[in-house]
C-alpha cells in the first residue's frame, strides 16, 4: 500500500513520470492532496487528473489516506478530540486545539505508548507499533477537515514517545513545513526522554531537514530523581542530571531554547520546596519552564493540584530566575487527557 501524503513536488512528478503522464500531473496531486481542505481523500476524487491515470493508481494500491473517522468529542471551550481508526484496527487519538488566532493539532506518533507514565491514560495499554509518516500527517487533514479551518500550529503531545518512531516523526515534520507551509517554529516535539536519543534527534534534523528549528519540550514532572521514577518508572534508566545536560548540548547544537513541561500533581510535586529544587536544576541555562494542570484520568491516583499551589510555585521559580508560564489543560469537561477517548471506546462506554 503507497500513501501519497507525505509525498514531496518532486516525488509527486515522478509518479506521475512513472506513469507515462506529464510533470504537471504531480503538481496537480500536489495541490490536491495539500491546498485542497474538501474531506475528499479518494484518488477517485481527484477529478482534474485523467479517469484512466486514477484508475491506474488506486488499482496499484495507491492511496492519500489510510485513517477512518470512529468517535469525536467536543468540549465547551471548542476544543476537538478524534479518535481515528488505522487500516489494523488500531485506534489513535488527535485533537485540535482552536484560539481565535491559531488552530493547533496535538498529533499522536504512535499506537499506544511504551513509557507507562503513571498519570497517563495511553500507557496502560502499552505500545502496540509506531505510526507511518502518512499515518502522522493525515492527523492534520482531519482535524481541518473537522473543524473548517487551517492548522498553523502543531504539537507532538498526543499518544506515544516521539523519539521512539523519529524517521517518520522527522519526515512529517518535513512535510508540515515544506507542503503544510508551517514554520518548523511553530512545531513542538514533546518527549518523556529517552537515553541517547535528544543528541541523535538533533542529529538527524539536520540530515533530513537540513536544520533544527522546531523546539523541544520534555516532559520532566519531577524535580528529583526520586519523584520523577515514582511517575514514570521508565526513568530509572535516564538519570534526571543527564537529561538536563543533553538538553544543555542540544540549545549548543540548535540554538534552540528547550521547554520542560511540568504537570503539577498535588502532593507530589506541587510544594515549594520542589520549586527551588527545580530552580537550581534549571539555572543558568536557556530553557522555559511550563506549569500544566493536570487532566484526571479514571483510575489514576494522581490529583490535579489547587490552583493557589500551582500560583505559588509558579511565583517561586520566577522569583528564582527561571522563565516560567501556565498552560492550563483545555478540554476539561470531555475527558480531554491523552489516551481517554482510546480507553473509553475500547471498554464501550462512549
Amino acid at each position: 500500500m503507497k500513501n501519497l501524503l507525505g509525498s514531496s513536488i518532486k516525488d509527486l512528478e515522478n509518479v506521475a513520470i512513472d506513469y507515462g503522464q506529464a510533470a504537471f500531473r504531480g503538481r496537480q496531486i500536489y495541490k490536491w492532496i495539500y491546498n485542497y481542505r474538501n474531506k475528499k481523500k479518494s484518488i477517485d476524487q481527484i477529478d482534474v487528473l485523467p479517469l484512466d491515470f486514477r484508475k491506474k493508481l488506486k488499482d496499484d494500491g495507491f492511496k492519500v489516506s489510510e485513517l477512518s473517522f470512529q468517535e469525536k468529542t467536543l468540549a465547551s471551550d471548542g476544543t476537538l478530540k478524534l479518535l481515528l481508526s488505522t487500516v489494523d484496527n488500531e485506534s489513535i487519538e488527535c485533537v485540535g486545539i482552536p484560539t481565535e488566532k491559531r488552530l493547533t493539532a496535538c498529533l499522536s506518533s504512535q499506537v499506544g505508548c511504551p513509557m507507562d507514565c503513571k498519570f497517563c491514560a495511553t500507557g496502560k495499554e502499552g505500545l502496540k507499533r509506531s505510526l507511518k509518516t502518512s499515518e502522522i500527517l493525515d492527523q492534520i487533514l482531519f482535524i481541518e477537515n473537522e473543524m473548517n479551518r487551517k492548522v498553523n500550529n502543531i504539537v507532538f503531545m498526543g499518544m506515544g514517545e516521539p523519539l521512539l518512531n523519529i524517521d517518520d516523526l522527522l519526515f512529517a515534520i518535513r512535510s508540515i513545513n515544506e507542503d503544510f507551509q508551517i514554520s518548523q517554529r511553530k512545531i513542538t516535539v514533546s518527549t518523556v526522554a529517552v537515553p541517547r536519543m535528544i543528541k541523535k534527534l538533533s542529529a538527524k534534523s539536520f540530515q533530513i531537514l537540513g536544520n533544527c528549528q522546531f523546539t523541544l519540550a520534555i516532559s520532566l514532572h519531577a524535580s528529583n530523581q526520586k519523584i520523577r521514577e515514582t511517575i514514570i518508572p521508565s526513568a530509572k534508566n535516564y538519570d534526571i542530571k543527564n537529561i538536563i545536560e543533553d538538553c544543555k548540548q542540544f540549545v549548543r547544537d540548535t540554538g534552540r531554547r528547550v521547554s520542560f513541561e511540568y504537570l503539577m500533581l498535588s502532593g507530589v510535586n506541587d510544594k515549594l520546596e520542589h520549586a527551588n529544587e527545580l530552580s537550581n536544576l534549571l539555572k543558568g541555562f536557556q530553557c522555559h519552564v511550563n506549569l500544566i494542570q493536570y487532566n484526571q484520568v479514571d483510575g489514576v491516583e494522581f490529583k490535579r493540584s489547587a490552583l493557589k499551589s500551582l500560583q505559588l510555585f509558579q511565583s517561586r521559580l520566577a522569583n528564582n530566575g527561571i522563565t516560567v508560564s501556565f498552560r492550563k489543560s483545555r478540554g476539561l469537561d470531555k475527558n480531554a487527557a491523552c489516551g481517554q477517548l482510546r480507553q473509553n471506546a475500547r471498554n464501550n462506554i462512549i
